[in-house]
């Protein structure tokens, strides 16, 4: 008799964490917090920069989850820095889970582009979507500034976990 009611609290529990996780916001972080990221993530990492009114952007997103899983074996990480405007991070969410971006986004709380980009990198003008390819192991950093084709994005990630291309 008592295990009826020890699973359906053991169903209405899983299904409570599952909602929370399911609604829990995007983290917001400052310029610091990226930084410390960039310096510290042992893993070779894609930062892509994008926004939610970025037609690129948002077009080049499947690439880089589908090349990320491709090379996941190799510890390929992605994290998608949304530039998105501050009135617009409580869309954010809505809108990846419609477009089914399973990838980490954090919105980068920070409204002076003069400040962040030079400390993402030293060319970046602020353009999207841009990418930063980072690889602490074997020194590799590469930064674009345009959107890439499945094709190109596969060839930096190859360079980046230096593969033969």
């Amino acid at each position: 008799m008592m295990k009826t009611p020890i699973k359906l609290l053991t169903v209405i529990l899983l299904f409570a964490t599952s909602q929370a996780s399911a609604q829990s916001a995007i983290p917001k972080w400052k310029i610091a917090d990226l930084e410390r990221y960039m310096d510290t993530t042992s893993a070779p990492t894609i930062l892509n920069f994008w926004a939610t009114f970025c037609k690129p952007c948002i077009a080049e997103i499947p690439h880089f989850q589908a090349m990320t899983a491709k090379y996941r074996s190799s510890g390929v990480r992605l994290l998608l820095v949304s530039l998105d405007l501050p009135e617009d991070y409580k869309k954010i969410k809505a809108f990846a889970q419609k477009r089914k971006i399973t990838a980490p986004i954090v919105f980068l709380d920070e409204s002076n582009a003069d400040l962040f980009c030079p400390k993402v990198d030293s060319i970046w003008s602020g353009a999207l979507p841009a990418s930063l390819f980072i690889n602490r192991k074997n020194g590799y950093r590469y930064f674009i500034e345009e959107s890439l084709s499945r094709t190109q994005l596969e060839l930096q990630i190859r360079k980046m976990l230096a593969l033969p291309q």
